[in-house]
């Protein structure tokens, strides 16, 4: 026996329910398109969004064949989201030609009543999102900037979360230069990296005056814009730059570029992001303060360390060789003269080995590596508290004399890049970094070689790790 089919007001109750329930904004739309082909047995359902930038798209549409235009009966039903018009319902087609009744209508007109009310709810669920993600962001940053040390790092750490947050191409921190323009001091880019830090604007540019006025700008094509006089600008599109201010004090500019033809940002983006960037410039400013007084503590446990050899080391080791120089000149010494002669010399010579090391500690702490070797032993200590496990880091080859800065910069993005993607993975016990050099690659070219190898789930072989190999010439 053959099951009748489900009442029509039965079938519009599901459809509601579908997209009633739905909270991301594509399956609303999904569910809106399946329900009015559903409802109507129409061939082809369309909804056309009135902005296109919306969702980042312009149409969802039923996978039906094109019905012929001239012949196929049409039904267009309006959707709007409180009193704004969103977009239109268009269905075309039905079986054996037959026109649409007004009882498809009246359905259709309920489901876009309820289709309006689930978009504008998925509208306040997905803002919802968006701020939860820049919040947490704001404050992933500054936990790590208050538990990291250097600047360039802390930089670095703001560029590269501002990056993922806002599904910028890039992530770039400028600073005034001498001249009167800006430079690009640092940058986060998975993309092309090459040539965008050094890059500036020039003096006179008519952005500076916002920039350096502590002022937001938004741009919508980096590539067209007359403001915008970096060379990589070509390489963007729509773009904002954000005043990393704090205490009236301007610590520099972030800026967002995405690629060229990308999504322009929206007016909650561009909100969020000039608020995290205020956030990130404050913790910039204490992470600096919190640098300042270790550096300062440190400073004073030497002096301490330095008084405590000279006042007690020192001139202990003095009055001794002072007692066995005396000893030497008594009569009947005779038999442990050269014994006492070794001993006053060793004592001599700590003594001397003393007053450098006192010297030594009184000139101020050494800055941070500079060598691509203690680059990457810093960047993998830095990454041991995300992971969970420290590093097994190893070296082949004069990786600080082969290595030019251009290409150790490079080298380690992509080593930032792949010690964050494995700190993603669950069940990393074990993570090994390798940097060799010279490495020859396939045409036999001399170059450096970034090999990072975790053994964390879901890697190509599905439990078996995961290895990123990095490589370029020199």
């Amino acid at each position: 026996m053959t099951a009748r089919p489900a009442p029509r007001l039965t079938r519009l109750l599901e459809a509601l329910l579908d997209v009633g329930t739905a909270l991301d904004l594509r399956s609303v739309l999904r569910h809106i398109v399946d329900g009015a082909a559903e409802l109507t047995g129409a061939d082809r359902v369309a909804l056309v969004l009135a902005d296109p930038v919306e969702g980042g798209l312009a149409e969802i549409r039923t996978p039906g064949p094109d019905p012929v235009p001239k012949t196929a009966p049409l039904l267009r039903v309006p959707i709007h989201v409180r009193d704004e018009m969103f977009g239109e319902l268009r269905l075309t087609g039905r079986p054996g030609a037959a026109p649409f009744t007004v009882e498809d209508e009246q359905l259709l007109r309920v489901l876009a009543t309820q289709a309006g009310v689930s978009i504008g709810n998925a509208r306040l669920y997905e803002t919802a999102r968006q701020r939860e993600r820049w919040i947490e962001g704001a404050a992933a940053v500054t936990t790590a900037l208050l538990t990291e040390e250097g600047a360039g790092d802390a930089l670095t750490t703001v560029a590269e979360r501002a990056r993922l947050l806002a599904g910028a191409s890039a992530g770039v921190i400028l600073h005034p230069t001498a001249e009167g323009g800006m430079a690009i001091v640092t940058a986060s880019t998975p993309d092309d990296p090459d040539g965008i830090v050094g890059a500036t604007i020039a003096p006179g540019s008519p952005v500076l005056e916002q920039v350096l006025g502590g002022e937001p700008v938004f741009i919508d094509d980096s590539a067209t814009d007359p403001r915008m006089t970096t060379h990589v600008r070509n390489r963007f599109g729509p773009s904002m730059m954000l005043p990393l201010r704090a205490g009236g004090r301007l610590i520099g500019t972030l800026a967002l570029p995405r690629r060229r033809g990308g999504r322009p940002y929206t007016d909650l983006e561009r909100l969020l992001a000039t608020q995290f960037a205020s956030q990130a410039a404050l913790a910039l400013v204490l992470a600096d303060a919190r640098r300042g007084r270790e550096r300062l503590a440190v400073y004073e446990d030497r002096d301490r360390i330095a008084r405590d050899l000279h006042d007690l080391v020192v001139q202990r080791l003095f009055a001794t060789g002072m007692m066995l120089e005396s000893t030497q000149r008594r009569p009947g010494a005779d038999d442990v003269r050269d014994i006492l002669g070794r001993a006053v010399d060793e004592l001599r010579s700590t003594v001397r080995e003393v007053r450098t090391a006192i010297l030594t500690l009184q000139q101020p702490p050494a800055g941070p590596p500079t060598g691509l070797r203690g680059r990457v032993l810093r960047e993998t200590a830095s990454a041991a508290a995300r992971l969970g496990v420290a590093p097994s880091t190893h070296f082949g080859g004069a990786v600080d004399a082969r290595v030019p800065d251009r290409v150790a910069d490079r080298l380690l993005t992509a080593l930032r890049d792949a010690l964050a993607d494995a700190s993603a993975r669950p069940g990393v016990s074990r993570v090994e970094v390798t940097v060799e050099v010279p490495a020859r690659s396939p045409e036999g070219r001399d170059g450096v070689r970034l090999r990072v190898v975790d053994d964390g789930a879901g890697g190509p072989d599905e439990g078996r790790g995961t290895t990123v190999t990095w490589w370029a010439p020199l």
